[in-house]
């Protein structure tokens, strides 16, 4: 979201007055949308297996859904082209954002109010992220994003350079501890085995002995859960809404304070840094060259590709080993940030040459209505998947999952540009912006012939 002012004189001379309102269609920038329609589009991509499968299945194809053939294939080509760069675009727009609310109020002398319209956002848009974690879906992004975005406005002036660097060290920061969690897990596993060949030769186990057996199995539960575990999953989430509801709020509570404040803010903010200098430089409104974007689409899938594809081949090759699978998360971040640089160039090479004018018409009008469209994700998935809509929870091998999502696609890109040829914003949009303006905000576009209404 971007805003726009309007300027009025009074009859003594030339003092001006500044109101911030939300931009009119006119003036957003184009780019911007198709990368946010293209982003929010891959995001259900990757959620819609959280909605479908037990969710150790994410990461480990052997517990659920299908782990040989077109499954296998599906999962490791999600894994080595798709996770965690959508997210990463997405957190770098909504820090792009920022650039573009403050720069623009700036502009047109109403910085005075761009802070206190950014924090209603951020606010807003924390409410929208803890409703829709507690009462939908427990994988929601909204509420980290408005939590952490509390924290960019003092970056605003920074240099891109500087927003650059400093987003990748915030990023760092879970790099040593993924290693030294990689490090822990695997004594942990030989002290365990330790036990069980002792015991098994009919000696006598210590104290320490035995917790390190439990310590082992109740660890490997977080990627090779018991069939006991995949079961009880299954069952709840084919059960009421009351059942899905007790269940959600245990992982929640526990996502929006330990694991937040342990990695999650340091991916989100560190991703939102990056975007602000990304907008900075003019990456994001398609204005560099042809040949910056060519470049820059390589360099981001040479870094990406390459790394993915033997993280997740040695994970596989090691039956998905938990000790072997931290080292996975201590190059994570590289990986992703580079597919989702390597993914920005090729959005933004097609937008700055022009081709696909309808595939980018249609993205754009996704993009303009991501926040409806993200929760319609939600809305959609579980009415399918969960069992007080059709209960399809563990019934669909993984590609046949996938294959839904592209229908969810298709469906998105036709009726976004259907929804605004009519209004001027999505509906969840114009309920945020109302309340980010303390103003009903005029939803109907004009009648052919008629004015536009006033901004």
């Amino acid at each position: 979201m971007a805003d726009a002012s309007s300027s009025t004189s009074n009859g003594l001379g030339t003092a001006r007055s500044s109101v911030l309102t939300p931009v009119p269609a006119v003036e957003r920038i184009q780019s911007l949308d198709v990368l946010r329609g293209f982003a929010v589009l891959g995001i259900l991509w990757m959620n819609i297996l959280l909605f479908a499968l037990p969710y150790w299945a994410y990461r480990n194809p052997t517990v659920y859904g299908g782990a040989t053939g077109i499954n296998l294939a599906a999962w490791l080509w999600s894994d080595v082209f798709v996770e965690g760069k959508m997210r990463a675009i997405f957190s770098m727009l909504f820090g792009a954002s920022l650039v573009l609310i403050t720069s623009r109020a700036e502009g047109r002398g109403a910085a005075d109010q761009a802070a206190d319209i950014y924090l209603r956002r951020t606010l807003w848009l924390a409410f929208f992220g803890l409703l829709h974690a507690y009462f939908l879906w427990w994988g929601d992004i909204l509420f980290y994003y408005g939590v952490a975005g509390l924290g960019l406005y003092p970056f605003r002036r920074l240099s891109p350079r500087a927003l650059f660097v400093l987003g990748v060290l915030v990023l760092a920061v879970v790099t040593p501890q993924s290693i030294l969690e990689t490090q822990r897990r695997i004594d942990l596993r030989a002290q365990a085995q330790v036990a069980d060949a002792a015991a098994a030769s009919g000696e006598a186990l210590t104290e320490e002995q035995l917790e390190a057996q439990r310590v082992w199995a109740e660890a490997k539960q977080e990627i090779q859960p018991d069939a006991g575990d995949v079961a009880e999953q299954i069952e709840i989430h084919r059960g009421s809404y009351a059942e899905i509801f007790a269940e959600r709020i245990a992982y929640v509570v526990s996502a929006h304070t330990i694991e937040f404040y342990r990695w999650m803010v340091f991916d989100v903010v560190g991703m939102m840094l990056i975007g602000m200098g990304l907008m900075k430089l003019g990456v994001l409104s398609a204005r560099m060259s042809v040949r910056a974007y060519t470049g820059m689409a390589v360099a981001g899938f040479a870094l990406c590709l390459p790394v993915t594809w033997l993280i997740e081949t040695r994970s596989m090759a090691r039956g998905f080993d938990l000790a072997q699978d931290f080292f996975r998360d201590s190059v994570y971040d590289v990986a992703r940030l580079g597919g989702a640089l390597g993914y920005i160039g090729l959005v933004m090479l097609v937008c700055r040459t022009g081709v696909l004018p309808g595939a980018r018409a249609r993205l754009a009008a996704t993009g303009q209505m991501a926040l409806s469209n993200y929760l319609m994700q939600t809305l959609i998935c579980t009415t399918l998947f969960y069992g007080y809509g059709f209960g399809m929870f563990g019934r669909l091998e993984r590609y046949q999952v996938l294959e839904i999502a592209i229908a969810i696609w298709v469906f998105q890109l036709w009726l976004s540009p259907v929804w605004l040829r009519r209004f001027r914003f999505g509906p969840l949009e114009w309920i945020w912006r109302s309340l980010i303006y303390w103003k009903r905000q005029p939803m109907r576009l004009r009648a052919a012939g008629a004015p536009l209404p006033s901004s």
